[in-house]
């Protein structure tokens, strides 16, 4: 069932995170812990993250603004992994508000303060396009190095960094092309230096073993890419804004909720 299912989860949350810039993984890695435990899950998640971040590059290159990878990505990058070893070290004990057990999942679930305020955090920076005072604001390219320090230390504390950088880039003067483009470049610089990480701890033998699976799920998800770059001609930037809205919203809820962590 796993060679349907994860292929088909892929397909579909590539042409949706295609827009949005993040969310491919925080899809994908609840479907392969159904079929696995959650260490091979994870690290077969995070080459397909990284293999379509590499595949979207070579479909979006030409409009990469270098100046926002530079000025933003960097600085993210060294924040979330501040954001990261303050997580190990600090939020090692979660303080638990309440539990619960849901029959469809058979999982017990936590509402964690450090998800709430996480969450909180995300579903803050999402109005930014619902309320009016707010919908118009656009950031200037001098606060890149801020943008890119403050969304990768949170990031790095709540493993969502994607929906944090989504939501400042799309507040800059970018066009909806540049905006994908660059999204992608930072993910991608992100992805590598996480990859570079797993490549110590991670058993390869897993890819190997389950190397069907793998290929199906990675060809799967370059054709959603592929298919979210020609649907890219027919949006709007006013649709993507809502759609990193939409999602960020969805995902900071679930957080909340303890489904995600």
């Amino acid at each position: 069932m796993s060679i349907f299912i994860i292929p088909l989860t892929a397909l579909l949350a590539s042409i949706l995170t295609f827009f949005s810039g993040f969310g491919l993984g925080t899809i994908l890695l609840p479907v392969f812990t159904i079929y696995y435990d959650a260490p091979i899950a994870v690290g077969l998640t995070a080459i397909v993250h990284f293999l379509n971040n590499a595949f979207k590059i070579g479909l979006v290159y030409k409009n990469i603004n270098w100046g926002v990878v530079l000025k933003f990505g960097i600085p993210s990058l060294l924040a979330a992994l501040i954001g990261a070893y303050l997580l190990k070290n600090s939020f090692s004990k979660p303080v638990v508000i309440y539990q619960y057990y849901l029959e469809f999942t058979e999982i017990n679930h936590q509402i964690t303060l450090f998800n709430v305020m996480i969450g909180s955090l995300i579903i803050f920076f999402s109005l930014f396009e619902i309320i009016p005072y707010f919908k118009n604001l656009s950031f200037n390219e001098n606060k890149l190095t801020l943008g890119g320090l403050l969304s990768g230390f949170f990031g790095g504390l709540s493993g969502h960094q994607g929906a944090l950088r989504s939501a400042f880039l799309v507040r800059l003067q970018l066009n909806k092309e540049s905006f994908v483009a660059t999204g992608t470049a930072i993910a991608c610089i992100v992805d590598i230096a996480r990859m570079s990480v797993y490549a110590l701890t991670f058993d390869f033998s897993h890819v190997k073993n389950n190397a069907n699976v793998l290929i199906i799920a990675v060809a799967a998800a370059f054709l959603g890419a592929y298919i979210g770059n020609k649907l890219l001609k027919k949006t709007t930037f006013n649709f993507i804004k809502w759609v990193v809205t939409i999602f960020m919203i969805l995902i900071a809820l679930l957080m909340i909720l303890g489904i995600l962590n």
